[in-house]
């Protein structure tokens, strides 16, 4: 089934069209002429994609294609639905988001859960205004969350449960107004099950912590440039002094010289650690 387009060229004035479940096929192109539309609502059809024309849309606020079968969105529609303050796309086949998601800086409520989503856009900091976000459910496709979720300043509920998540970006513990966070289902190793058990606090603090370090188990490199210092290497003690007690002007041809040559030679550098024990 599908609508005619000139029925859609007609309405010029409306701001609200419903057009749920009527096993659509298809939306006319036509659709871009509706320059006052503030909220469409094509849920429960069978769409496969939506005309690029959409984005014409420009008063566009609340968008709801669930329960379609979209493939994907329109490459640009984050560059011209600027108002778009709700969108609603989940229990769709939507592997990707397109990158001009990230430029929808009025955007509100992002639901994307119950698709084939295998990643989501980098520049994610960008969406100043977003509140919830839920990309729950894509079960084995998404794996990896961006490290700039962490920058959505204004988030208030994150849902990431039924994936293949198996670490969260440290840059959540920076979220503070963050208040609800769904992270079931998923086989979680940072933070640990006995962390996220302790609930949404527990787990900010961790990341918070693991920002700085603190869960950081790998052993630290010494550094050669202490024993090189200890061994007067670099401090200048052993270098030639004129009569007043400074630092001759000949440093270059000292460290040239037979014996500095020998401390600064790969045998000693490379000796074992009790040669500079002495």
């Amino acid at each position: 089934m599908s609508i005619p387009e000139s029925l859609t060229a007609r309405l010029l004035n409306l701001v609200e069209l419903d057009m749920h479940s009527n096993q659509l096929n298809s939306i006319p192109n036509s659709i871009g002429c509706l320059s006052k539309l503030k909220l469409l609502n094509i849920s429960g059809n069978l769409l496969l994609s939506l005309p690029k024309t959409i984005e014409n849309c420009r008063a566009l606020e609340e968008l709801n294609a669930n329960f379609n079968m979209l493939t994907h969105l329109p490459d640009t529609i984050g560059f011209e639905l600027i108002n778009l303050k709700k969108l609603c796309i989940n229990s769709n086949k939507i592997a990707h988001l397109p990158y001009s998601t990230s430029h929808l800086t009025n955007l509100r409520v992002l639901d994307a859960r119950l698709n084939c989503l295998r990643s989501l856009p980098d520049d994610l900091e960008n969406l100043i205004n977003l509140e919830i976000l839920n990309v729950s459910q894509n079960f084995q496709y998404l794996s990896k969350l961006p490290y700039s979720v962490g920058f959505l300043i204004s988030l208030h509920e994150l849902d990431v449960s039924y994936n293949k998540i198996t670490e969260l970006p440290d840059s959540i513990g920076c979220l503070k107004k963050l208040q609800k966070l769904s992270v079931e289902g998923n086989r979680l190793v940072s933070p640990p099950p006995e962390v996220v058990e302790q609930g949404i606090r527990a787990v900010k603090q961790y990341l918070c912590e693991k920002i700085n370090g603190m869960h950081d188990k790998s052993p630290k490199k010494k550094s050669w440039f202490g024993k090189l210092a200890r061994c007067s290497t670099f401090s200048g003690a052993n270098l030639p002094r004129d009569d007043f007690g400074v630092p001759s002007n000949r440093t270059i041809d000292a460290i040239a010289s037979p014996r500095f040559i020998a401390m600064l030679s790969p045998r000693r550098l490379l000796s074992p650690k009790t040669y500079f024990s002495k």
